[in-house]
């Protein structure tokens, strides 16, 4: 009996303490002519050790639970211990009784400058700014750990939005690009700004919506989920109708575009006519997506 508690106790702390993210970061830096340096393949390995063996939030997360995603660093300038770049991040999320992984965050950080030494230590601070690396890095890190959380729960990614609008507040100090109102309407400022705005609502319950009440569905009853998954493009152009052509809405269909393309494209026959004009009138950059969908 008390071998079986022993176990039990170990597999709860395993759960308890369980890392939340697995993140494969890439450092691509063939723009540079020098990508041969060892300091990006040592940023490369210290990024992967910092984001899937930092302890992120107090929640439990099982192995089995951990959020895929991955991280894209292109490198266009390199100077000393400067770095000019791009970060590309994405994460996905699986859909319940079924082995694909639906699309969930996909932005393009075009404003990631930073300093980095090789071998300098990583480490994130919730409440002060250590770097402008650390700060991007853990700034997306809770924009995936928010988004993730709304798939699943209404809201259920406040406190991780919260922790993102947080470091985003922090980072101002220094003269990093994205941290700031001025920096733009597609700066880390404006993403997070406007998803805690009261303006955006509506794209966080469909998040909700969308996944939770139409793909996880799928599985069991495929037209009930599509037919789901296309009632809330009707959320989604209240959004419009307030404020067009929003970058918010921009990220939103940079993650769901090709899902959307397919969905409506396959599957039980259900009327999409009304939903393809929707999208056209919302989602215009990808228009040529919508031109594939077969009716």
């Amino acid at each position: 009996m008390r071998r079986i508690v022993l176990v039990l106790a170990f597999l709860s702390s395993t759960f308890a303490f369980s890392q939340e993210l697995n993140c494969t970061v890439s450092v691509i830096a063939q723009q540079t002519g020098n990508d041969n340096n060892v300091v990006f393949r040592t940023l490369e390995k210290q990024l992967n050790e910092f984001i899937n063996n930092t302890k992120w939030t107090d929640q439990p997360f099982g192995v089995e639970e951990r959020i895929n995603c991955s991280m894209v660093i292109n490198v266009s300038n390199y100077e000393n211990d400067s770095f000019s770049a791009t970060l590309q991040v994405s994460s996905s999320r699986p859909i319940f009784n079924s082995t694909y992984s639906s699309p969930v965050y996909n932005y393009n950080d075009r404003d990631f400058n930073f300093k980095y030494l090789e071998f300098q230590n990583l480490v994130f601070n919730p409440l002060q700014f250590e770097s402008n690396l650390v700060s991007v890095i853990s700034f997306h890190v809770f924009m995936i750990l928010g988004m993730d959380a709304d798939t699943f729960t209404l809201n259920g990614g406040d406190e991780y939005f919260a922790q993102a609008q947080t470091i985003a507040n922090y980072s101002q100090q220094l003269n990093g690009q994205g941290w700031k109102l001025e920096d733009g309407l597609q700066s880390r400022f404006a993403l997070i700004d406007n998803l805690l705005s009261p303006t955006f609502k509506e794209i966080r319950s469909t998040m909700y919506t969308y996944h939770r009440e139409g793909m996880d569905v799928m599985a069991e009853d495929t037209k009930k989920g599509k037919s789901t998954v296309i009632d809330t493009l009707s959320e989604l152009q209240k959004i419009h109708r307030r404020r067009p052509n929003s970058y918010l809405m921009r990220v939103f269909f940079d993650a769901k575009s090709d899902e959307l393309m397919d969905i409506l494209s396959g599957g039980p026959s259900v009327n999409i006519t009304e939903a393809v004009d929707i999208l056209n009138k919302i989602a215009p950059m990808h228009s040529q997506k919508w031109r594939k969908i077969k009716f």
